[in-house]
């Protein structure tokens, strides 16, 4: 049956976050130039996606193949390059007034636009999702350049956080907490996977998002895949269901997992919940600066391969979050990353049984100067739900 989720006023005491500066956005792209050149690069070149808003603050409206490009470069005036129908957009975004801006019209060459401003044979970063099409078009232009993805040159370059970011973000956070809360209070069973879905997005908007990512409903034996997409399954009593739900809220994410059951759980069924979060809150512990990332990961599996499922527990312990709800750093065994205070990242261990159930629990954890702290604080108990 359908069913709409009650619609609350806003939270009390919620308020806009203080804006970004244009001065912050030009501090933000200098030091990523500054960097940049630490590195060994001759520059930057920044497609739309999380990284040109974070530089910029300027989020284009729609993917398109016309080159957008912001070209940054130590000792150089930042470029965004964009197409001229997009110009006027472009200078309305936060950092405009930090750059200049080149635009091109259609029916002429945005690579011949571009080359003048970056060097003739140099090495540049490039944000991960640059398209193939204007990378291969500039290098025939200037065949003597090479590119790499930040991913490699420049991982930790959204890693760590500001204080007005950490407050955005820590308001993503108790905005899905109050969703989590609400949802307790609405039927599962006898409801499709896919009718918990919507009423999950729906209170992310109530609560402020103005982007839901995703939406992850896992019941019964859906829940052992850990990226399950809600479907038409119908929630049964007796049932585990694994809800991972999240996006952007002024800009910047949540995430959040919590495991509920359908009625009374069997004995087999709670004692994996208290494992799982058993491994959580070891995960969590071992938070503190200095300390490489892959400890967080070490901490969380070794709980979970004490009690014997270490061979169930198939993903990383977590990832970072921004702009975007999945960026560097990772909890990765390999990832040697000190952690930094301010950065963000995931703690969600999981143990999933194939055709059974599965159980996730995940909070978005800061480091601090001393440790870590969560951003999520909804009860991490085996919820009962009807």
């Amino acid at each position: 049956m359908d069913h709409e989720p009650a619609r609350p006023a806003a939270p009390a005491g919620t308020s806009e976050p203080e804006p970004f500066t244009t001065a912050d956005y030009a501090a933000r792209m200098a030091a990523a130039a500054e960097a940049a050149a630490d590195a060994g690069l001759a520059g930057l070149l920044i497609a739309p996606g999380p990284d040109l808003a974070h530089l910029t603050g300027y989020r284009p409206t729609a993917e398109t193949e016309r080159l957008t490009l912001l070209v940054l470069a130590a000792g150089r005036d930042p470029v965004l390059v964009v197409p001229a129908l997009e110009a006027p957009d472009a200078a309305k975004a936060p950092g405009a007034g930090a750059l200049a801006l080149r635009d091109w019209t259609d029916g002429k060459s945005p690579y011949a636009v571009t080359a003048p401003l970056l060097e003739a044979a140099g090495r540049f970063g490039v944000s991960d999702n640059t398209w193939s099409l204007h990378l291969l078009s500039l290098q025939r232009e200037l065949p003597a350049t090479s590119y790499v993805p930040l991913t490699d040159a420049l991982p930790m370059l959204r890693a760590v956080k500001d204080e007005r970011e950490l407050a955005r973000l820590a308001a993503a956070g108790a905005a899905a907490d109050a969703a989590y809360a609400q949802i307790l209070h609405l039927p599962f069973a006898d409801r499709r996977e896919s009718d918990v879905a919507a009423d999950l997005a729906g209170l992310l908007r109530v609560h402020g998002h103005s982007q839901v990512d995703f939406t992850v409903v896992g019941s019964g034996p859906n829940g052992a895949n850990p990226h399950h997409e809600a479907g038409d399954r119908v929630i049964r009593r007796g049932d585990m269901v694994v809800l991972d739900f999240g996006g952007l809220k002024d800009g910047y994410g949540s995430d959040i997992s919590r495991t509920v059951h359908v009625g009374e759980p069997d004995a087999e069924e709670q004692r994996v919940h208290d494992i799982v979060r058993e491994a959580q809150q070891a995960g969590v512990a071992a938070v503190r600066p200095g300390v490489s990332c892959q400890e967080v990961d070490r901490a969380a599996r070794a709980v979970i391969t004490e009690f014997g499922y270490g061979d169930r527990f198939i993903h990383r312990t977590g990832h970072g979050i921004g702009v975007t709800t999945h960026e560097p750093p990772y909890m990765v065994e390999g990832e040697e990353r000190p952690m930094v205070p301010g950065m963000c990242f995931s703690v969600e261990p999981g143990i999933y049984l194939p055709g059974r159930f599965g159980v996730r629990i995940e909070d978005i954890v800061t480091v601090t100067a001393d440790g870590g702290l969560r951003l999520n604080n909804a009860p991490r108990e085996l919820a009962l739900v009807d």
